[in-house]
């Protein structure tokens, strides 16, 4: 169910450790009611209800994996700017395939990641009477 009240939040998702953690903590804030997770292919496969949320005002966090930016990137194309722009290797996180990152790693940075969330950035054009507490 759509929750526009909530900032929306992307992941690049991709196939390295660092891209699935990406996506590992966009579901998380999704789950726990933070933020609205939406889909970064639809953004970047220009589909046009899922371009149209990406340009709806709300705040965007972008997490990325890696340097590579490819969240950052999608939204672009549409000429939207994320609010918060987040690279998990900026962490101290290395890159690597067929592997995982850590439980500890993704507990961490999700408290990193709910604290940007909670940020008055990212909460402008909320409403107080129907935002979750934080």
């Amino acid at each position: 169910m759509p929750t526009p009240h909530l900032p929306l939040v992307y992941a690049c998702s991709g196939c390295s450790n660092v891209a699935q953690l990406a996506n590992t903590l966009a579901v998380r804030l999704d789950r726990s009611g933070l933020a609205e997770m939406s889909c970064i292919a639809g953004v970047g496969g220009r589909v046009a209800a899922l371009v149209n949320k990406a340009l709806s005002g709300r705040p965007i966090l972008a997490i990325d994996g890696c340097p590579l930016h490819c969240a950052q990137a999608c939204l672009a194309q549409h000429g939207v700017t994320p609010d918060e722009h987040v690279t998990l290797s900026s962490y101290g996180l290395r890159k690597r395939y067929r592997q995982d990152c850590s439980a500890t790693d993704a507990d961490a940075l999700l408290e990193d990641m709910k604290v940007i969330v909670a940020s008055d950035r990212m909460q402008r054009g909320v409403d107080s009477d129907t935002a979750p507490d934080k």
